[in-house]
């Protein structure tokens, strides 16, 4: 059983407001490809409005709601011609609540017609607009981070979104720029009030840095200064409820979004829920004080749910067994396991391989020391893939057009 212990008062925060969406407390999860389908959703959500890991109490039905919870990239053009992985992508469980689509383009065209798309099918009640993709198959594109150097094309983006969208909120995600000579958080974001986007998110990191070094924070305090008429949240490196509650308080945002900090600890969004509501949370001795501290038992637990729903989701159980292997060193991250048993881990193609790897497992290990922290990728990138002659001209964004997007969501 979790003993409580004592969190520091939670910020000031007001209720997150995204269009007529509340979002209470102002806590989102970032969308990820390949990570934050529906199965991966449904499990932060899950522990956000009050689950408990297996034995402990059922949810809460009056924490329902809490948070919000962004599907992976989903590309405007796969969108707009009905690929099938795509249309699988924005599924949605009538849980659900609100829908929250995130869209990556760079033609403004294709971006209006996918935006008119999920407005008159009803796809989704909120679109996220991706201006923060390091990845170079994306920047090569001159999409993702590398797209709001050329202000003229953000704004015709922005512009069309918005006025596709009707009654939808438009919110969009950036980074600081391409690298330290190419800033342009501060006017993407001026542009952004003036086109009518609800609230932007900024990543503390320029794309040349990819994942690498430390998030810079003072960008988003200043970032929230300059467009102080809308919503501001903060990303980059938020690995515990401590560190969220420590950036509102630092940088004045309204409201954090997490990425990185929750693979394979969908129970962090327990955490940041109790963390800014004032509640207590965790046991006590933990490395930071502040959060919920499982078993290796509790883990392998919620790691056989995160696979079964992978293979519902999918419709075989083998892919989503396989699908799930790529978190596996993650849940695992700090626990006395054997480099071989991880391999066997990391290559099962069934439930009761992966449960039967697991029982072999020392399960009544505790949550480890030094367990949080970075995980996913940590490497800097130092150079960033653009088009041709990209950075002559800001404003010139001739030679884009619909052979630019890519054709295939989530990454």
């Amino acid at each position: 059983m979790s003993t409580p212990v004592s969190l520091p008062a939670p910020p000031a925060v007001s209720p997150l407001r995204i269009g007529p969406h509340t979002v209470s407390p102002p806590v989102v999860l970032a969308p990820m490809a390949g990570i934050t389908n529906a199965p991966f959703r449904t499990l932060c959500r899950s522990f956000a409005e009050g689950e408990a890991f297996a034995g402990g109490e059922s949810k809460d039905a009056a924490s329902a709601g809490k948070g919000l919870f962004v599907s992976e990239m989903i590309t405007t053009r796969a969108l707009v011609e009905r690929n099938e992985k795509t249309m699988q992508l924005v599924h949605f469980d009538a849980t659900e609540k609100p829908r929250s689509i995130q869209l990556y383009g760079v033609d403004p065209a294709t971006v209006g017609k996918a935006v008119r798309m999920i407005a008159e099918e009803g796809l989704a009640d909120h679109i996220d607009l991706n201006f923060g993709c390091p990845v170079p198959k994306v920047t090569r594109k001159g999409g993702g981070s590398a797209l709001p150097y050329k202000r003229n094309l953000l704004r015709a983006i922005l512009k069309e979104a918005v006025s596709g969208a009707g009654d939808l909120p438009v919110t969009m995600k950036m980074r600081k720029g391409i690298d330290d000579d190419h800033i342009t958080f501060l006017d993407a974001g001026r542009i952004a009030v003036e086109e009518g986007v609800t609230a932007i998110a900024l990543h503390g990191r320029t794309a040349a840095q990819h994942y690498g070094g430390t998030a810079d924070w003072d960008a988003i305090a200043r970032l929230k200064e300059h467009v102080p008429e809308i919503p501001v949240l903060g990303n980059g490196d938020i690995w515990s409820a401590r560190d969220a509650v420590r950036m509102v308080r630092e940088t004045g945002c309204d409201g954090v979004v997490v990425g990185r900090g929750c693979l394979g600890r969908p129970w962090l969004f327990a955490d940041l829920v109790a963390a800014f509501e004032g509640r207590e949370q965790g046991r006590a001795g933990g490395a930071d004080g502040c959060g919920l501290e499982p078993s290796l038992r509790e883990v392998a637990d919620v790691m056989v749910r995160h696979a079964t729903l992978l293979g519902e989701w999918i419709g075989d159980e083998a892919r989503g067994v396989i699908d799930f292997r790529k978190h596996v060193a993650w849940y695992l991250k700090g626990f006395a396991v054997g480099s071989e048993m991880r391999k066997r881990l990391a290559i099962t193609s069934s439930l009761d391989e992966l449960r039967s790897g697991l029982d072999e497992l020392d399960l009544d290990q505790p949550w480890p020391t030094g367990a949080d922290g970075p995980r996913g990728r940590t490497s800097g990138n130092n150079r960033v893939v653009l088009p041709d002659g990209w950075l002559k001209d800001p404003y010139d964004c001739a030679g884009i057009g619909e052979d630019a997007e890519l054709d295939t969501s989530g990454g």
